[in-house]
């Protein structure tokens, strides 16, 4: 089976096309396949096939259009219910927004080590995955939600691909398609240097200076900005003549020859970090004495879904640019359904992003059992601590689960910096330095509230704004949906959102815009737990948001209390309950984040006693 996205939403089978009819059904295909192995939440289907106002039958209508897929599909694809929505399994099959994602990775880790002929083909091979507008026959809301971030994703492979091709000497030929291109993206900065580039290169520099006019004119007009540093240092290096020809035409100045580039695999920084000035402060502090030798090398953020531990880990490692002249590579270390990744697979593409040409057979041995698996990580090991060594690194890890996936990782990266995120403080990971976060304060909530909607839209309804907050409970990934709730309907009073959440029962489907959801974010530490410690979750979602002891809930569990002190203590593990304090007997207490208890509420529940949760009442 082969599925498309980046074009018309398709399915093939053994070269065929499958006919799929209607925008709807092309839709929920298409949510399925971008989610990548997560579940997808009924309230994200709802608002993606019909918006803010889905119908009053749109479960049964979302039941038919599955229904329909499994017949159209077939045995090679399998699609589960699985609450709070629905799971897509296609094991053996191929999507090209994956294929183009793998082909982009391989190219940019061989433009980061300078291997140009190689980096162009694999960006041009990976570009060619595109068949015209991605998703260009679902609805509406989907193509708003999930279109601007993969024609971004494409941009960058074909500023690369450029990028490439302007190393081994192809200006004449880009002339023309860099013309064309920043005609039609006359904001985007690169686009424009290497069209100024290319023109100098060419014998223009006239032509290549207008460009960088007619550009800073855009953008003081358009934008109110002055260019920046990658423009502007190219108008510099035009203006001197010191912006050579490069391979095929005259020399160029030997100044201008660069040394090898840093490999830099961070993603971008896009979101507000509001209330974390101190942790900010501090993790830029412990990152520093790393370097000098003066702290542990394991850094460690830690803190529930939502809660904002990659923003941070993000933030503090751009900033951190300086210190790491050798390179920042981030690596996720789960896969996009919350269950860990292989060892050696994180292994495999560390390397690759060093420019250690990896193929799959390299990682893929016939050995079974845990045995086999330390067997299979050695030799990847080696060599990742061979490619590391004396080098000067950042490593980010994401979304660690499991300390003990975690130990042939940090084996391959001694004497490198890591920066590791995960829910649970991971003990197994020595001596790293722990940053805890919490939710957000008021101050900060509302601060983050309002650099994505406007403080004076906030300033007009000060009763509502604090309604709204107060529903999302300080997470910053529940007010950024709300934020951007708001801003996508500028005509909306905050009261209106307000209201439409404050009904408990309604607060998490209200609690997912886009990509965004706090349901599906909250899942992994679901999924992570035990089966016994998520039964116990399900049978005390109508504790309240108020400490309790262990006690009371053996009380609720019919249990004795160090029973439930020990599945208490697996739902802290989980990110799902907090510690807040002791009594006067050094007893623990515990606590639920209020969206946590409704996330517990909505869940299947065998085992509930006959109380009303508060999603009921």
């Amino acid at each position: 089976m082969d599925f498309r996205v980046l074009g018309p939403v398709e399915a093939h089978r053994g070269g065929l096309r499958i006919p799929l009819s209607g925008s709807k059904v092309h839709t929920v295909l298409a949510a399925l396949l971008l989610a990548k192995g997560r579940v997808v939440s009924d309230s994200r289907l709802n608002f993606l096939l019909w918006g803010w106002e889905p119908p009053a039958t749109s479960g049964a209508q979302i039941y038919t259009y599955m229904s329909r897929l499994r017949k159209l599909l077939g045995d090679e694809v399998r699609i589960e219910r699985r609450p709070p929505g629905y799971l897509l399994q296609a094991p053996n099959s191929g999507v090209d927004l994956l294929e183009f994602e793998r082909l982009d990775r391989l190219g940019r880790a061989a433009l980061a080590q300078r291997r140009h002929r190689e980096a162009g083909a694999l960006l041009a091979e990976a570009l060619g995955h595109w068949r015209g507008t991605a998703l260009a026959n679902v609805t509406e809301h989907l193509a708003d939600a999930e279109l601007p971030q993969l024609e971004e994703a494409r941009m960058h492979t074909l500023e690369n691909r450029i990028e490439a091709d302007l190393a081994l000497g192809r200006h004449e030929q880009l002339t023309a398609e860099l013309t064309g291109l920043v005609a039609q993206h006359p904001l985007r900065e690169k686009l424009r240097a290497q069209l100024m580039t290319a023109l100098y290169r060419s014998g223009r520099q006239s032509d290549a200076l207008q460009s960088y006019h007619e550009g800073r004119t855009l953008l003081a007009d358009q934008l109110g900005i002055d260019p920046g540093e990658a423009l502007g240092s190219t108008y510099t290096a035009v203006l001197k003549g010191t912006r050579g020809p490069g391979p095929g035409g005259a020399t160029r100045p030997a100044r201008e020859v660069p040394g090898p580039v840093a490999p830099s695999t961070l993603p971008p920084v896009v979101d507000e970090l509001a209330g974390r000035d101190a942790e900010i402060r501090m993790l830029r502090t412990q990152l520093a004495e790393s370097v000098a030798g003066r702290g542990p090398r394991h850094l460690l953020i830690t803190g529930m879904a939502g809660v904002g531990k990659t923003a941070l880990a993000l933030h503090v490692a751009h900033a951190a640019a300086g210190d790491f002249p050798d390179g920042r590579l981030f690596a996720e270390l789960s896969e996009a359904n919350g269950r860990p990744r292989r060892p050696r697979d994180v292994l495999a593409a560390l390397l690759r992003d060093l420019g250690e040409p990896l193929e799959e057979s390299d990682v893929t041995l016939p050995v079974a059992g845990a045995q086999g698996d330390r067997r299979e990580c050695e030799d990847l090991v080696r060599l990742l601590r061979a490619r590391t060594a004396g080098r000067q690194l950042l490593v980010v890890l994401d979304g660690a689960a499991e300390g003990r996936l975690l130990d042939p990782v940090l084996a391959g990266l001694q004497g490198v910096v890591v920066l590791i995120t995960g829910r649970t403080r991971l003990t197994q990971v020595i001596g790293a330095r722990t940053t805890a976060l919490a939710p957000l304060g008021d101050a900060a909530a509302l601060h983050l509230l309002a650099a994505v909607t406007g403080r004076a839209r906030l300033v007009a309804e000060p009763d509502a704004t604090d309604d709204l907050l107060g529903y999302c409970g300080g997470l910053p990934l529940a007010i950024r949906i709300a934020g951007s709730r708001l801003l996508a309907r500028p005509f909306w009073p905050v009261a209106r959102l307000a209201q439409r959440m404050a009904a408990p029962e309604n607060r998490l489907r209200e609690l997912s815009y886009g990509s965004m959801d706090v349901g599906a974010a909250l899942l992994p530490s679901l999924y992570a737990l035990p089966s016994p410690a998520r039964s116990v979750l399900v049978r005390l979602a109508d504790m309240g948001t108020e400490p309790f002891p262990a006690d009371r809930a053996a009380e609720a569990l019919g249990t004795t209390e160090a029973t439930a002190e020990q599945w208490l203590e697996q739902l802290v593990d989980g990110a799902l309950l907090d510690l807040c304090g002791v009594d006067l007997m050094g007893r623990p207490f515990y606590r639920f984040h209020e969206l946590v208890l409704l996330f517990a509420a909505g869940l299947p529940a065998p085992h509930r006693t006959g109380r009303r949760s508060p999603a009921a009442r």
